[in-house]
């Protein structure tokens, strides 16, 4: 697919983020290898102790490499006197680089990217994507009204947002309230590949889980519904759950106490299209979601699923989206499962491909980073336009 970005210029980008993790480190590849691709330069910087084989071999997805460097410093999740030291490190970076643009991603990434404007006014484009982040920290709680605080603060420092979906540009409206800078809603993006069609294993289980095994994504109800699902036809069917995270130990704990543990696996870390082979069905019981990209990626692979009616999850399915059940409801869950088991092989094939083929519509990769280049465009064209042209020299008499 040919590209559509409005800038005629190459720039130079920093990326900076806490951690190389999940959804988020999956959206800073991609974006980062299109941009190298297009010609742009490059730079990330992130938390050092993170550093492993797995975050080196993503980075090598980047064509050409990262041309403006890696730059990595000990950065810890909760705030603390260390981000005084790692903002230093971080200022120093961009003033050695001097980008065009510096994107933060996450809630300490966009912490330092924009505090950078202060730390070293180079002049640099301030973005800032929230992929989540303190936007999905319990609300109402006295940690999320601090953190919104601090967004509200940082808002006048923020040349574009750049929100991964309608949902967390709404809870940004809620709780910030700011209006300076361009908006834009970019959503994230699944490659080529990603839409080949995967196949599950002929032993594969009934149900499947990929994800971190955390509390919001909701796996606790998942084996509730599972232990209601066997009471209710007399046999239990059997999951595996793929991923891992703090709550492995409680959810098995969970499905001993309900008389399931015979029948869900833990798998450990799988890559997606591995997983999906797995199962036959793929179950998203979510609490809260921004733009998930397991959902995207299922729905490009089609794979049958089940998924909750949270956060992005509803932009994804789109025309589709009453297939989607309330969060923290077994009973609701229960029967979607028992629905789901009893369709045909060919039933469940014929919606996956319908939501597939709106997938592959609104969600590509190359469709997430021409609206991303558009944003710069748009920032660099405010800022243009805020600066008062000089004032033409008196002719001399």
């Amino acid at each position: 697919m040919a590209s559509s970005e409005p800038q005629a210029s190459k720039l130079r980008v920093v990326h900076v983020f806490r951690a190389p993790l999940g959804g988020l480190f999956r959206h800073v590849v991609d974006l980062a290898a299109e941009q190298s691709a297009r010609g742009h330069e490059v730079g990330m910087f992130f938390d050092s102790e993170a550093l492993c084989p797995r975050v080196e071999a993503a980075l090598t997805r980047i064509p050409g490499g990262l041309k403006l460097g890696l730059a990595t410093t000990p950065i810890r999740r909760n705030p603390g006197f260390g981000d005084l030291a790692a903002m230093a490190r971080f200022a120093a970076y961009v003033r050695r680089v001097a980008p065009d643009v510096v994107h933060g991603h996450g809630s300490k990434g966009g912490l330092y990217a924009r505090l950078s404007a202060l730390a070293c006014p180079t002049g640099a484009l301030r973005a800032y994507t929230p992929h989540g982040g303190s936007f999905n920290y319990y609300p109402g709680t006295a940690v999320h009204r601090v953190y919104m605080l601090a967004e509200r603060a940082l808002a006048p420092l923020t040349d574009v947002f750049l929100f991964e979906s309608a949902y967390i540009a709404g809870r940004f409206d809620a709780y910030v309230g700011a209006r300076n800078g361009v908006r834009r809603i970019v959503a994230n993006g699944i490659g080529p590949a990603e839409f080949a069609p995967v196949v599950a294993n002929d032993d594969a289980a009934d149900l499947l889980y990929v994800g971190e095994l955390r509390a919001a994504k909701g796996i606790d109800t998942l084996l509730e519904a599972i232990a209601r699902v066997g009471r209710a036809r007399g046999l239990i069917p059997r999951a595996v759950l793929v991923g891992s995270g703090p709550d492995q130990a409680r959810l098995a704990e969970q499905a001993q106490r309900l008389g399931v543990a015979p029948f869900v696996s833990f798998a450990g870390q799988t890559p997606a299209r591995e997983a999906f082979k797995l199962g036959r069905v793929l179950v998203v019981p979510s609490r809260a979601e921004s733009m998930p990209y397991v959902v995207l990626e299922a729905a490009g692979a089609r794979v049958p699923m089940l998924a909750t009616d949270v956060g992005g999850i509803p932009e994804i399915y789109g025309p589709y989206r009453d297939r989607l059940g309330p969060p923290d409801d077994p009973a609701d869950l229960q029967a979607r499962i028992e629905a789901m088991l009893t369709k045909s092989d060919a039933e469940r094939q014929a919606e996956a491909a319908q939501l597939a083929a709106h997938v592959a519509e609104r969600f590509s990769i190359q469709i997430m980073v021409n609206s991303v280049m558009t944003g710069y465009a748009e920032a660099a064209a405010r800022r243009r336009r805020a600066i008062p042209a000089p004032a033409a020299a008196a002719s001399p008499n």
